[in-house]
């Protein structure tokens, strides 16, 4: 530490503080433009005769420091003068007035703008984005959007070029950003000073008009804190917050698409169906239709004869009252969620070997470990804060291994890259630890201590040979060779992994593969290591933290452990049933079985989620079914009931993040129309079917659940608005929090990791002649799950309007298939039709589809082969055929889309882009 002082004010500061943070502690802002260049952060330190600028380093003790002396403001003043004799000064119809900061430090130190600007170059506005536009006549050279796009990003799309002595900002290689590897995700647009980036946005607003609210985004995992723009009641404008997970950057998602909020197409009211027909209701009409049915169906067929599907997109308050509804006021334990989809086997397979079922390590420290292994994550599309990590560790020196059957953005940069067969990770873990054990690379001294089952693994894997896995995987021998020694040289190698792994008929068994290669290599309980999920959705851990799960209380506390239960039957004070209820894959069965007479969906759409649309459209014809959501979505259409709920912008609650950390979600906007919140309707139900319960706010549900679950017990709303969230396990209130699981060890019995033998095996999808390509499918950047939400942005909507299916070269020729013509693909479970590309980062026989479109990739997946543990589906393996559709049909298709797209723009009240 170095004493300092500021404009005559004392502190202590760490040696190597810049004069922007050490100026912070003391409530001090000095001007800037955010960028490395033409900035006005001039500062004086008395001793030096030149001037130095707020983001150098304070290294000397004693240091005096002025940011507002005669010098300081003189040097502001001459280079505010220089910048406007070449900006523009139409600032009333500039979209910046009123944030402009140019402006406003114009008008601080007095500086008028010039009555003749300099001559300089005019280059054209670049409209050619969706979702921003570029004004370089604007730009002020400060490079701030050169800076984050290259060094956080990492996507390095623009440059600064001198001609003539001046200097311009441009689109690498002379392009328009259309033309660019841009990604869109605003963040160039977040820290323009000025108005040379701006948003296309949908309505026009002045700054001073709006207030500001930071709350947690209800996208993907990671959990970003973002800070909205509110003019009235409607948010105008979205920027990144500077939260632990996200550090000041935004995806295109969190960014721009927070149209659905203010969507006209929202749910507004309660709406039962009459003849046929869904008709608006009263709430005291649809409420008591809900608990009459509840009760009807309870007292005829018994508890477990209703099911529910609590969400991973709304808060913890909801998933804890959904489940405790379900289990205390029915009587059941039928209650599961999407994490079923998509991470049930990493917690299966986390929990069996480690004693956690969650991610272990932070998200930033990605950029600090010496090797990323990113295995069955397109991380750069499905969470891509985290990709941009991804990308700065790369540029930074770090080493990077992907393996995916997909060439993704990051085996571009990657050291090593695996591109395996679908469902091939089993075998490539093994291939791994043959090589790790082979070359004597394991640690010894990990193993001993924290680990059992060593001789098994080792024994098992003998058989695994570079040789043999190669076969298996489709992958050169010595890469998989150069992966294990690469993944086993430090003790900084940081596992990341997603869908890829999980949704396969054995993808409890990949996960544990995963397990397997940190354990051996002591990967974990260390920063910057361990066995990393990344939870897709933005409460998908919360979610199961609440116990939306058939087996687990809260905090993962077991339904068949009779201490557990009484535990509950206190608290609840309900006798609580001891069977394991029916997981979402298996309660569709159950309907069409006549076991379940009465599902209740919260959040959910399982009519796009779930696998075999047409077997999961039978069983919603059959039930009866009560959703509550916030549009009519695909699958409250076939709704009985239909509950109208608040969106995430309109409550208040808790999300929990990938990584464990407990945000606080925080109100924005009032609710629209007759909405409620979840816990709201859910609180009204249960007291209407017989079991009373009183809460007179979201903070109330949080307080109750944090009583019963011991991992969320020290948490309070308070704690986790001072501490920018809360790290679970968090026992007591002066618990810190555990960012890092495993330090003293695995947290399962006994403190030692499992190390679990395992086989490869073939996808039973697989073995049908009828059907001889493989379709895997995932997320892309554009689109969120089911597309509920981020279809109502239109930028969003223009990227990706429809499905497509991606072909190999060598398969569309053998088909005789081209670029954008429509074909037919089919499995065991129905066909589809959809539009063909043609890309080469795939292998030959396999073929790529998103999951987010209705009546699209879920048609063609499998409900019936399941994990024998987690019980998800395989939607990473799919049997396929592909087929040539007649001229006429072509011509047909084409016909509906444009038909569809024009009702959607009419829809939107804007003319349909040509």
């Amino acid at each position: 530490m170095i004493e300092i002082r500021i404009n005559n004010r004392s502190l202590s500061v760490e040696k190597g503080t810049n004069i922007f943070q050490a100026a912070e502690k003391l409530g001090i802002t000095i001007p800037t433009f955010g960028g490395p260049d033409n900035d006005i952060c001039f500062c004086q330190i008395e001793g030096q005769d030149e001037l130095v600028m707020a983001s150098d380093e304070i290294t000397q003790n004693g240091t005096v420091i002025w940011t507002e002396s005669p010098e300081v403001k003189k040097a502001r003043i001459a280079l505010l003068t220089e910048i406007l004799k070449t900006h523009p000064q139409d600032c009333m119809n500039c979209g910046k007035l009123g944030e402009c900061k140019l402006q406003k430090y114009s008008q601080m130190y007095g500086v008028e703008a010039p009555e003749v600007l300099d001559e300089y170059k005019h280059i054209d506005k670049d409209m050619s984005s969706y979702f921003y536009m570029r004004e370089p006549d604007k730009c002020i050279r400060c490079g701030a959007c050169i800076e984050v796009c290259r060094d956080k990003v990492g996507v390095d799309v623009l440059e600064k070029v001198t001609e003539n002595g001046k200097d311009y900002i441009l689109i690498k290689d002379g392009k328009s950003i259309e033309e660019s590897p841009c990604v869109s995700c605003g963040n160039c647009v977040s820290v323009c000073p000025v108005g040379a980036l701006l948003p296309k946005a949908q309505q026009r607003f002045r700054e001073w008009e709006t207030k500001k609210v930071v709350t947690t985004c209800a996208y993907c995992g990671v959990g970003c804190q973002i800070e909205y723009s509110v003019r009235g009641d409607k948010i105008v404008a979205a920027r990144p917050a500077n939260g632990p997970s996200n550090q000041g950057l935004l995806c295109v998602k969190g960014k721009f698409a927070f149209d659905f909020i203010n969507h006209k197409d929202r749910l507004t009211q309660p709406m039962i169906r009459k003849n046929g027909k869904l008709v608006p209701a009263s709430w005291e009409e649809a409420l008591t239709l809900v608990a009459s049915k509840i009760n009807e169906v309870k007292d005829e067929f018994g508890a477990d004869a209703i099911a529910g599907f609590s969400s991973a997109r709304t808060v913890n308050e909801d998933n804890y009252l959904f489940q405790k509804f379900i289990r205390a006021a029915v009587g059941t334990n039928n209650v599961d969620h999407c994490a079923r989809l998509c991470h049930s086997s990493t917690v299966a397979g986390l929990a069996t070997t480690l004693g956690s079922g969650a991610m272990t390590n932070p998200i930033p420290e990605i950029k600090d470990a010496d090797v990323i292994f990113i295995t069955g994550s397109n991380t750069t599309e499905t969470h891509p804060v985290m990709g941009m990590y991804a990308r700065q560790a790369h540029n930074a020196g770090k080493k990077i291994i992907v393996a995916d059957p997909v060439r993704i953005p990051l085996a571009e940069i990657a050291d090593i890259y695996l591109q395996i067969n679908p469902g091939s990770s089993v075998a490539l873990s093994n291939g791994m630890l043959h090589v790790i054990f082979e070359e004597g690379l394991e640690d010894k001294e990990y193993i001993e201590k924290y680990t059992e089952g060593i001789e098994e693994l080792r024994e098992s894997v003998k058989k695994y040979t570079p040789e043999a896995v190669a076969e298996i995987c489709g992958v050169d021998k010595e890469l998989i060779i150069e992966a294990a020694r690469m993944y086993a040289g430090t003790h900084k190698s940081y596992i990341a992994y997603a869908m890829g792994i999980t949704q396969h008929v054995n993808g409890t068994d990949n996960v544990s593969s995963l397990s397997n290669l940190a354990l051996v290599t002591g990967n974990m309980g260390r920063e910057a290591s361990g066995v990393n999920p990344l939870r897709g959705q933005n409460n998908v851990q919360g979610a199961c933290d609440m116990g939306a799960l058939p087996t687990d209380y809260p905090g993962y506390q077991k339904v068949v452990n009779d201490e557990v239960k009484e535990k509950f039957q206190h608290a609840w004070g309900r006798e609580l049933s001891p069977t394991p209820g029916y997981t979402v894959t298996q309660a569709i069965p159950a309907i069409l079985e006549d076991k379940v007479k009465l599902l209740y969906v919260m959040g959910e759409n399982p009519m796009v989620s779930d696998p075999n649309t047409n077997h999961v459209e039978e069983a919603l014809e059959k039930v009866f079914l009560i959703t509550q959501d916030i549009f009519l979505t695909e699958t409250a259409e076939y709704a009985d009931v239909v509950l109208p709920a608040a969106a995430f912008a309109e409550k208040e609650g808790t999300f929990t993040n990938t990584e464990r950390r407990v945000q606080l979600l925080r109100q924005v906007v009032p609710m629209k129309g007759e909405c409620r919140e979840d816990w709201w309707i859910l609180m009204q139900v249960m007291n209407r079917i017989g079991y009373e319960c009183h809460y007179d706010c979201v903070e109330d549900v949080f307080n109750e659940m944090r009583t019963v679950t011991p991992s969320y017990a020290g948490m309070t709303y308070e704690r986790i608005e001072k501490e920018s969230g809360l790290v679970w396990p968090c026992p007591s209130e002066d618990h810190p929090g555990t960012p890092i699981l495993h330090t003293n060890g695995p947290v399962r019995p006994g403190g030692k990791g499992l190390l679990k033998p395992l086989e490869w095996r073939p996808s039973p999808d697989l073995q049908d002649e009828e059907y001889p390509m493989v379709l895997t499918s995932a997320r892309i950047l554009y689109h969120y799950h089911t597309r509920t939400m981020t279809d109502k942005t239109r930028a969003i909507h223009s990227t990706s309007p429809r499905n497509w299916i991606e072909l190999y070269p060598e398969d569309a020729e053998n088909y005789g298939i081209t670029e954008g013509e429509w074909i037919k693909v089919s499995s065991a479970r129905g066909s589809i039709y959809v539009e063909a590309r043609i890309s080469d980062t795939l292998q030959p026989g396999v073929a790529w589809m998103p999951f987010h479109y209705a009546k699209g990739a879920n048609v063609l997946t499998d409900s019936e082969h399941l994990d024998p543990v987690s019980k998800i589906p395989g939607f990473k393996q799919i049997g396929i055929r592909i087929e040539k559709v007649p001229a006429e049909l072509q011509k047909q298709l084409a016909e509906e889309v444009l038909a569809k797209e024009a009702a959607y723009y009419e829809n939107e009240e804007v003319d349909m882009p040509q």
